[in-house]
């Protein structure tokens, strides 16, 4: 393989006009220059150490650092989170918690003062934890209502999740950075419920967009993966020297799994995004359904501030049934829909979230995860086990 096919560093972008679609983006996604006879994504470059008489120096080094199949997925992942920035740098990690981490932790120290959602992923209560043993100070506010800007003064990093998980509540990122930003502190943005097709958290203010490849964007729940992405700079250098020093790396077979799976994802998305909205219509009409949350309602909560930053609503719906019995029943009637943890894959999930015992959920509280199946198909399953679950 030449090397103008493996070194992404070198390889030139793919030229996309300024007002490309998504679509567009995503299938052209971090490709390289094209070589007579070279594959058009290169396959994985599976590599501990690399050639290197002489003096240590250029892209490839040791397998810890850098391989190509991680460049060409960052470069992909960028040109979503940032179309069109030479100033954005992405590092693809082993997981979405090793991306959380890494910025977390190699941003503060202690005696500084991080802000969380206190209605975030379930594992935000480890890493408070965590964070507070080292000797930082977390202060917690929920996502809607900005909430959490009541909690900002002396704060060194405010993390966002919008919209939050389970609850689906949206949060207005520009109000937020911009007030973050004015006492001194750094903002990343979890995006994964949302994916650069969503919404792009670097252009509404945010200095880092933080994600799990393992869900939507990947889409196909056979990898596990996450992502950093923020301007070029000493805050990324820092994030670039925990992923060297924990070594929370992505294997070369996931990166490239990865990478071609960014292909189908604005297909993925919409599909997913219009089921899910027909989704939520029909589940307004049950009586048994309570606390329906989707931020593509007109008549959600968080549709008006959602409907000025995100241009895709996402493909997971939650809401409540009375009771944790009745919960069970209906996950286990379901036909098309799988009782699975995670979300954003092609096949719909859905689980009672409550089992887990990390999130202030309602005991029938479920999280729907809606795939690619046909919408009609779908809308019929979930109503039918409606139907059969209230016995």
């Amino acid at each position: 393989m030449s090397d103008s096919a493996t070194n992404g560093h070198d390889a030139a972008r793919a030229a996309l006009p300024p007002d490309a679609g998504d679509g567009t983006r995503a299938v052209r996604a971090g490709l390289p220059e094209p070589v007579k006879h070279e594959p058009t994504l290169p396959g994985p470059v599976f590599a501990a150490h690399f050639h290197l008489p002489g003096d240590p120096t250029g892209p490839y080094t040791y397998g810890r650092d850098e391989n190509p199949t991680w460049t060409l997925l960052e470069r992909a992942i960028g040109g979503l989170e940032a179309p069109g920035r030479d100033d954005v740098e992405t590092l693809v990690f082993a997981s979405g918690m090793a991306a959380i981490s890494s910025v977390l932790f190699s941003q503060v120290k202690a005696g500084d003062v991080v802000v969380l959602p206190s209605d975030g992923y379930q594992v935000l209560p480890l890493v408070r934890a965590q964070l507070e043993a080292y000797g930082v100070e977390v202060r917690t506010a929920p996502t809607g209502q900005d909430a959490q800007l009541d909690v900002l003064d002396g704060a060194r990093l405010l993390w966002i999740e919008t919209p939050s998980n389970p609850g689906l509540d949206v949060c207005d990122v520009r109000r937020l950075a911009e007030a973050a930003h004015a006492r001194g502190a750094l903002v990343a943005v979890d995006n994964t419920l949302a994916t650069p097709l969503g919404q792009r958290p670097l252009e509404l203010g945010a200095d880092f967009v933080v994600a799990s490849g393992t869900k939507q964007l990947t889409g196909h729940g056979d990898i596990l993966l996450g992502y950093v992405a923020g301007r070029t700079g000493e805050p990324m250098t820092a994030v670039r020297r925990w992923r060297k020093i924990v070594g929370a790396i992505p294997g070369p077979m996931e990166a490239w799994l990865a990478h071609r799976s960014l292909a189908t994802l604005q297909l993925r998305a919409d599909r997913q995004n219009a089921t899910a909205l027909r989704v939520a219509e029909a589940l307004r009409s049950r009586p048994e359904v309570t606390g329906l949350r989707y931020p593509g309602l007109p008549d959600d909560p968080s549709h008006e501030i959602a409907s000025r930053q995100m241009r895709r609503y996402g493909c997971v719906v939650s809401f409540t049934l009375p009771s944790r019995a009745r919960a069970d029943r209906f996950l286990d009637a379901l036909r098309l829909v799988d009782d699975a943890t995670s979300f954003g894959g092609v096949r719909s999930t859905a689980e009672r979230r409550g089992r887990w015992g990390g999130d202030a959920v309602p005991e029938g509280f479920v999280r729907l995860s809606v795939g690619a199946e046909d919408p009609e198909d779908l809308v019929a399953d979930l109503l039918r086990a409606l139907d059969a679950s209230a016995g």
